[in-house]
C-alpha cells in the first residue's frame, strides 16, 4: 500500500506505550499477552504504514522473533488491536487495511483506486463541517472517519494520455 508522504500526521501524547495499552485490554477481558503478541504489537507500533495482514505477516516472517508468528495469531491479534483502540480497519477494493489509531491526531484519506496510492490529510474545514452538522442535531461527535475515493492526479494524466493515443 503506497502513502504519500508530503503530509506529516505528528503524533499525540498518550499515558501508556502500545504494548501497555494493548496489555491492559487483554487484562480486562481475561486474555494474556503472549510472546507472539508482543512481538505482533511491537513490529506493527514501529512503523507508521497501512499494511494489511498478508504484508504483516511476511514482514514477521523476515525477523528472528515474528518467525513463529501463525497467521490465525496474526489475524487474531489485530482484530484485537482494532477492538483496543490501537488500529483503525479499512476495506479497499475488498481487502481490509489497518492503520495506527493510537497516539495518532483525526486525520482523514484520499484513496485512488487506479493505483492504490493513500493520501492522509487534516482538515479543519472538514471538522468545522461535522461539527456544525452534529449541532444541527443536538450531537455530540467524538470523531469521524472520511475515505474520498477517485483518481490522484499521475493517473489521471496518464488516463488522458491512454485516451488521446487511443484516438490517433
Amino acid at each position: 500500500m503506497a502513502v504519500a508522504h508530503d503530509f506529516t500526521l505528528g503524533s499525540v501524547d498518550v499515558a501508556l506505550s502500545p504494548r501497555e495499552r494493548f496489555a491492559e485490554f487483554l487484562q480486562a477481558r481475561g486474555k494474556r499477552i503472549t510472546r507472539q503478541r508482543q512481538v505482533i504489537v511491537d513490529h506493527v507500533a514501529s512503523r507508521h504504514e497501512h499494511f494489511d495482514a498478508e504484508q504483516l505477516l511476511a514482514d514477521l516472517r523476515t525477523t528472528p522473533q515474528g518467525a513463529r508468528a501463525s497467521r490465525p495469531t496474526v489475524y487474531r491479534t489485530l482484530a484485537e488491536m482494532v477492538d483496543a483502540g490501537l488500529l483503525h480497519k479499512m476495506v479497499l477494493d475488498g481487502r481490509a487495511v489497518y492503520e495506527h489509531d493510537y497516539g495518532y491526531p483525526q486525520h482523514d484519506h484520499l484513496y485512488c483506486t487506479a493505483c492504490r496510492i493513500l493520501i492522509e490529510f487534516s482538515s479543519d474545514e472538514v471538522a468545522a463541517i461535522r461539527d456544525a452538522v452534529a449541532a444541527k442535531h443536538r450531537f455530540l461527535p467524538q470523531g469521524h472517519r472520511l475515505l474520498v475515493t477517485g483518481l490522484c492526479a499521475d493517473c489521471r494524466t496518464s488516463r488522458s494520455k491512454s485516451r488521446h493515443q487511443d484516438r490517433v
